[in-house]
C-alpha cells in the first residue's frame, strides 16, 4: 500500500496532516481533530460538492480525523481505512464515539423508547458501530438517546463466524459505486463490510484489496467457499468452487451467478480476463 496514495494520504498543494511535514509539500500543516460520523450513513465524496462523485461511505460511529471546515463540508480521513475525502459537517460529532457494539442486522432501528410500535428516530445500517449505556435482553440502550434491537447487536470483540454468509446477506441489494450498505453497495464494499464484520481489517478498493488480502493461489487451484476472484477494477467472493457472489454493474445488484457465466461475459466484453484469486488464511493455518 503506497503511503502516498492520494485515496489515503491527507495532502493537498495548500493543506496536508502534520504528521506528513517534511514528506510531502503543502502551503501548511494542520493536526486532525477527532471527530465521529452521527448520521445513520454518509458519502464521503470527491470533492466539497453534493454533484462531486461518492468515493465510499462512512458508518454511523466511525471515527475520522477532519483537516478542514468550509462550505459547510469537512475534509477528513477515516481511522477504519484511511480513506480520505469529504464529508458533510452536518454528519459530524465531536470526539471519538467510544463505541462498544456492532450492528449486526442489514438494517436495524432506533427507538426512542424500548417500545418497537412507536415511530422509529431513525436507522443503521450492518456495521454501525454504538455505544451502550445499558441492556436487557430485549433492547440496548444508546448513550445518546434511544433503543436498539439487542439481537442486532454484538460486542466489538465480537466476530462472525463466516464472512462468506454475512456477504449472501446482501443479496439483490442494489448495486451503488462508492455504497457500503444494504440500501446500495459495489463490489468492494461488500468485501469490506463482510470481511470487517468477521474481524478481518480489508482496504477499500479492489487493487487495494487485491495487494492486502490473503495469498494468491496457482493458475488452475480448486477453488474454496471465501476465496476472492479479482478483475481489472472488480472483486466477487466465492460462495462454492463454482459460484460467484459479486455486486456489479450488470445486474446493478448482488447477485449469485456461475463463475464461469461472469468469466464468459467479462471476456466477451473485452475487458480483459481474471487478474488473480486470493485465499484468505485460516486462523489455524496462520497459527
Amino acid at each position: 500500500m503506497n503511503r502516498f496514495d492520494p485515496r489515503l494520504t491527507p495532502a493537498r498543494p495548500d493543506l496536508a496532516a502534520a504528521h506528513l511535514a517534511g514528506e510531502v509539500e503543502a502551503a501548511r500543516y494542520v493536526e486532525g481533530r477527532p471527530m465521529h460520523l452521527a448520521a445513520e450513513l454518509a458519502d464521503l465524496r470527491t470533492a466539497p460538492s453534493t454533484e462531486a462523485s461518492v468515493a465510499s461511505q462512512v458508518l454511523h460511529g466511525e471515527t475520522l480525523a477532519l483537516y478542514e471546515e468550509r462550505d459547510g463540508w469537512g475534509w477528513v480521513q477515516l481511522a477504519t481505512d484511511g480513506y480520505v475525502g469529504y464529508v458533510s459537517l452536518s454528519a459530524l460529532a465531536e470526539g471519538e464515539a467510544g463505541v462498544s457494539h456492532r450492528v449486526t442486522a442489514n438494517r436495524t432501528f432506533v427507538y426512542p423508547r424500548p417500545d418497537i410500535k412507536v415511530p422509529i428516530l431513525r436507522a443503521l445500517p450492518l456495521g454501525a458501530t454504538v455505544k451502550l449505556i445499558g441492556a436487557d435482553r430485549n433492547f440496548g440502550r444508546l448513550w445518546d438517546g434511544g433503543f436498539v434491537i439487542a439481537l442486532h447487536l454484538m460486542c466489538l470483540d465480537e466476530e462472525a463466524e463466516d464472512f462468506v454468509s454475512v456477504a449472501e446477506g446482501f443479496r439483490n441489494a442494489p448495486y451503488l459505486w462508492g455504497g457500503k450498505s444494504i440500501l446500495g453497495i459495489d463490489c468492494s464494499g461488500l468485501v469490506q463490510i463482510a470481511l470487517g464484520q468477521a474481524g478481518i481489517a480489508a482496504p477499500r478498493d479492489t487493487d487495494l484489496q487485491q495487494r492486502a488480502l490473503g495469498e494468491a493461489l496457482p493458475p488452475g487451484a480448486p477453488l474454496e467457499r471465501g476465496d476472492l476472484v479479482f478483475w481489472k477494477g472488480h472483486v466477487g467472493i466465492m460462495r462454492d468452487r463454482e459460484t460467484l457472489l459479486h455486486a456489479n454493474a450488470h445486474h446493478m445488484l448482488v447477485a449469485s451467478e456461475p463463475l464461469a457465466t461472469v468469466r464468459s461475459r467479462v471476456r466477451a466484453k473485452g475487458t480483459g480476463d481474471i487478474l488473480q484469486i486470493r485465499r484468505l488464511r485460516r486462523e489455524a493455518e496462520a497459527d
